[in-house]
């Protein structure tokens, strides 16, 4: 059976005019796949990645890396889903700004009954982040109840996450942010202390909160703005979390400097190394299912715009206009 459906693509690499609607034919599922129906779709940062180019794709690219929704139609092969089944995902390809999609069934999970799409779509990409940030992404020392992490751009949706998440866990989270207003919402969602880094130095901050100790893990998805200071706030054999280049890309460096600024570890991570197996993307969701159904960890939904103004979505991100999560309603 083949249907059609609306889908936001680009043809070139370039700003939000890039983004059009075009109708495309969808068909059955093959093996290992499903069809979804979208209810609500995600809004991320690497969306931009890939409409400038700074992650290139093959052209056309149909953007979008997390939806929510109604599964259509099961492949061969799939036992974990079923027609009908409420279902989210964060997936490796991109694909999610549209009405409905085949995609493979291996990053797709059953949505519990007690979790709007909206949430859903909102929290998988961003969730599972933080999930593997707070849990995978550890010193060589570990990470215990009352020690301290930064957290860069705290009042953004993987920010406001982790805010929450860290401080269940017992961790001291401080959360930088680009305005009062922002670093007051990082404080309402948990974290411990905050620093507006476009009034302050938020590494002599950060040595000032923790006595001179410094952190033991930054977790940075700012990149080239935030880096060479966030190396400045870790304490011996701290780790520092790379994740993203809000900002621009993180210069070349001499890994001789890590030596002398404590022996300090860096790593980049992305979520897609974390989620490359089912077992594994089930385990990350489960925890992620079960700290929102607690109630321990909120999803913040502060902004809402039609597939179809799509454009002004990523102009807002873009301008860092936006907290908390975005959502595209088909």
């Amino acid at each position: 059976m083949t249907q059609t459906s609306r889908a936001v693509r680009i043809h070139a690499h370039g700003g939000p005019e890039q983004l059009v609607v075009d109708t495309v034919e969808v068909g059955d599922p093959g093996p290992g796949e499903i069809r979804i129906r979208h209810h609500a779709i995600g809004l991320n940062f690497i969306d931009v990645y890939q409409r400038t180019g700074l992650y290139p794709n093959p052209m056309p690219l149909a953007l979008g890396m997390e939806g929510a929704g109604v599964i259509e139609a099961v492949g061969e092969g799939v036992t974990h889903l079923k027609v009908g089944d409420r279902a989210a995902y964060a997936a490796g390809k991109p694909g999610s700004y549209c009405d409905v999609r085949v995609m493979p069934a291996m990053n797709v999970c059953q949505l519990p009954d007690g979790i709007s799409f909206e949430t859903g779509a909102a929290m998988m990409l961003k969730g599972l982040t933080a999930q593997y940030l707070l849990k995978r992404c550890k010193p060589v020392e570990g990470l215990e109840k009352g020690d301290f992490v930064l957290f860069h751009a705290a009042a953004g949706g993987v920010g406001l996450i982790a805010c929450q998440w860290a401080k269940a866990l017992g961790l001291r989270l401080i959360g930088t942010a680009g305005s009062d207003e922002k670093c007051a919402l990082a404080r309402e969602h948990g974290a411990e202390f905050t620093i507006n880094y476009r009034t302050e130095d938020f590494a002599a901050r950060v040595k000032e909160i923790t006595s001179g100790q410094g952190v033991k893990v930054v977790y940075d998805s700012v990149g080239k703005d935030t880096f060479d200071k966030s190396l400045d706030c870790l304490r011996p054999f701290g780790l520092m979390v790379s994740f993203g280049n809000a900002s621009g890309p993180v210069a070349p460096f001499a890994p001789g400097i890590l030596g002398p600024k404590g022996s300090i570890y860096v790593t980049r991570q992305t979520l897609f190394t974390h989620i490359s197996s089912r077992e594994r993307t089930q385990a990350m969701a489960d925890d992620l299912f079960d700290v929102v159904g607690s109630g321990a960890v909120k999803i913040r939904i502060d902004q809402r715009f039609a597939l179809t103004d799509v454009r002004k979505a990523h102009e807002s991100l873009e301008a860092r206009q936006t907290t908390g999560c975005t959502v595209l309603l088909p």
